[in-house]
C-alpha cells in the first residue's frame, strides 16, 4: 500500500483587514499518499487555490499544519520550518500555474526560464543544465529548437508546457497544479491532461489537481475533495464521490455537468437562496442558505468533518439520514 506523503491538518487561512476578516480557508484535513492524484473542486471563491497556495508555503496560514514525508523519512511541518529547509523542500514541492501567460516572464528566454530553478538550487555546469532542460523539454512535447524564443511566440497550450518543464526540471515529488487547464482550448486541454497523467507514471509524481471543471477532475483523479466557503465538505475516493455522493453541494454540482448525448435529460439541481459572504458566512452548516434539504438544526449547529463509509468523509448533519432514505 502506498505511503503517505504529505498531511494536510487543520489548515486555514485569514485575510485580515482593518474593517473585516474573510477565512479564505477554513479548517481543512486530508492525506495524500505516494502516486497518487488528489483533486480539489467547488466554484470561483471556495478557497481551493488558496489552499493550494498554503500548502506549498507560497502563502503562510494562519492555523494548522501541513506535514510532508520527504524520500529519506524525514516528516517536515511545512508551516513551521526556517527558510534554509524551505528552500531544500521547494525542490520536491512545485506548483503550475493557472494563467499559461501571466506566469511566465515576457522578457526571458523559454531556456532561461526552465533553467531558473535550477540554478536557484544547483551549481551545475553549462553542459549539465543544458542536458537537463533539454531532456525535459522533450518530455512535455517541446521542440529544443524553441529553447530560443520568448513566450510571446507561443499558444497558450504551448506556454502550458513550458510551466510544466518549469515544474518538472527539479525532479519533484509533488506537484500543485493549479486550474492547470482551465485557460486552455478543450482539445488542448485533453492534450495536457494526457501529458500530465503520462509524466506521473514515468517520473513517480503525486499531484493535487485544483479545478473547477469536473469531468477533467473524474478523469484524472484518484481522490477528489470539495470545497465550499472555504471548508472541505466532502473528501472520497473519485468513483464513490461521483458514483453516490453524500452532501447537498456535491450532488448539485454533480448535476450540473453537461453531458455528451441530446437525447439524455440532465436533471439539474438548481441552487436557490443567498449566496453567502465569505466575510459573514452563515451560522451552523454554511450551505444551509442554498440547501433544500436544511432544517433548524443546520441552521445552528456547526458541522463535523466525518467518515460515513471507509475513505468517505462528508460534512452533514443529514447526510446518514438522506443516504438511508435513499434520497441522495
Amino acid at each position: 500500500m502506498p505511503e503517505t506523503i504529505l498531511k494536510v491538518n487543520g489548515v486555514s487561512k485569514t485575510f485580515s483587514s482593518k474593517k473585516v476578516d474573510v477565512k479564505a480557508v477554513n479548517n481543512v484535513s486530508f492525506d495524500v499518499k505516494k502516486g497518487e492524484t488528489v483533486g480539489i473542486v467547488g466554484e470561483s471563491g471556495c478557497g481551493k487555490t488558496t489552499l493550494g497556495r498554503c500548502i506549498v508555503r507560497a502563502l503562510n496560514s494562519t492555523a494548522g499544519e501541513v506535514i510532508y514525508k520527504s524520500e529519506d523519512g524525514t516528516e517536515y511541518d511545512l508551516q513551521h520550518i526556517d527558510k534554509k529547509t524551505m528552500k531544500k523542500i521547494r525542490r520536491e514541492i512545485q506548483m503550475i500555474f493557472q494563467d499559461p501567460f501571466s506566469s511566465l516572464d515576457p522578457r526571458m528566454t523559454v531556456y532561461d526560464i526552465i533553467s531558473e530553478p535550477l540554478r536557484a538550487n544547483f551549481n551545475l555546469s553549462k553542459k549539465e543544465m543544458e542536458e537537463r532542460v533539454k531532456g525535459i523539454a522533450q518530455k512535455v512535447g517541446l521542440n529544443p529548437s524553441y529553447l530560443k524564443r520568448y513566450p510571446h511566440a507561443f499558444s497558450g497550450g504551448q506556454r502550458q508546457r513550458i510551466g510544466i518543464a518549469r515544474a518538472l526540471v527539479l525532479y519533484p515529488r509533488i506537484i500543485v497544479c493549479d486550474e492547470a487547464v482551465s485557460a486552455l482550448d478543450v482539445s488542448v486541454q485533453a492534450q495536457v491532461v494526457n501529458l500530465l497523467k503520462d509524466l506521473q507514471e514515468e517520473m513517480q509524481l503525486t499531484y493535487l489537481f485544483i479545478s473547477h471543471d469536473l469531468s477533467v477532475v473524474e478523469h484524472i483523479s484518484d481522490k477528489v475533495g470539495v470545497m465550499y466557503l472555504g471548508r472541505m465538505v466532502e473528501y472520497a475516493p473519485t468513483d464513490d464521490l461521483f458514483g453516490k455522493p453524500l452532501h447537498p453541494y456535491t450532488e448539485a454540482l454533480l448535476s450540473a455537468v453537461p453531458i455528451a448525448d441530446p437525447t439524455v435529460v440532465n436533471d439539474r439541481i438548481p441552487l436557490e437562496g443567498e449566496i453567502p459572504n465569505p466575510a459573514n458566512p452563515p451560522s451552523g452548516c454554511h450551505f444551509h442558505t442554498r440547501c433544500k434539504y436544511c432544517t433548524e438544526k443546520c441552521k445552528t449547529e456547526d458541522v463535523e468533518f466525518v467518515e460515513m463509509e471507509p475513505g468517505h468523509y462528508v460534512a452533514c448533519h443529514r447526510a446518514k439520514e438522506l443516504k438511508l432514505k435513499g434520497i441522495i
